[in-house]
């Protein structure tokens, strides 16, 4: 089915018959995802998850980047966490696959582009239909973020989480965005424009993420966040 073809079958008029048949299978589809999320992930003990571009190449110095988070967070006893595709998520997976940690994938299905990584324990790979299900099992199951160069997908992920947490939605943890020369543009606009000049958020909400170049300062900086709340991965 085209783009085109897509606009025209959202407008043609449903009978109450195929619009109740097709709403109630599609909640038995999402329960059925939310389940599946909720019991694997529920046992895999603190994870921090690591977002970035699927484009990213293993030559590009930021899957170096990733590789070297999860290697460092996995040598302290936490569970990786990644979209389960290539780029930035492959290489998340594979630092933490030969450290010896546990690799988890949560992987969405996609018409281009997605496919799920080698490095991702067998029984730690889930697969997605629903981005807001995939989004729930990021937040609810991760001690912590760690951002590398990515696209709308990285970003909706990041500012979602944010979000959560300036509004008392979820509990505080640490998200740290790893790359200065590619996101000092972006949060430069966040403090001048939307903080300074139109106040659409309040001083404090600067202090919700950390802005850091290397592996160490990220790590470090969620190591700190949970020595500080003695907060220690159990597994």
């Amino acid at each position: 089915m085209t783009g085109d073809d897509k606009i025209r079958r959202a407008f043609e008029n449903k009978d109450w018959h195929e619009i109740k048949v097709s709403d109630s299978w599609q909640i038995f589809k999402i329960m059925a995802e939310f389940v599946d999320g909720f019991e694997k992930l529920a046992k895999i003990g603190p994870c921090v998850s690591i977002f970035g571009s699927a484009r990213t190449k293993n030559e590009n110095p930021y899957y170096k980047l990733a590789e070297d988070c999860a290697r460092l967070l996995s040598e302290r006893g936490y569970g990786v966490i990644s979209g389960g595709g290539p780029g930035i998520m492959e290489a998340a997976n594979k630092g933490a696959y030969e450290a010896g940690g546990k690799s988890v994938g949560l992987n969405i299905e996609l018409p281009f582009e997605q496919f799920h990584n080698k490095y991702i324990d067998r029984d730690k790979l889930l697969e997605f239909d629903y981005f807001f299900i995939r989004k729930v099992m990021f937040m609810k199951y991760s001690q912590g973020y760690i951002v590398l160069p990515g696209g709308f997908g990285t970003l909706d992920e990041a500012f979602e989480a944010i979000t959560l947490i300036q509004t008392g939605k979820i509990a505080r943890f640490p998200i740290v965005f790893v790359g200065v020369d590619y996101w000092k543009g972006l949060f430069e606009w966040v403090e001048q424009t939307m903080l300074g000049k139109e106040k659409n958020i309040s001083p404090d909400d600067m202090n919700l993420f950390r802005l850091v170049d290397t592996p160490e300062e990220a790590c470090e900086h969620i190591f700190r966040f949970y020595e500080k709340y003695v907060l220690k991965p159990n597994f």
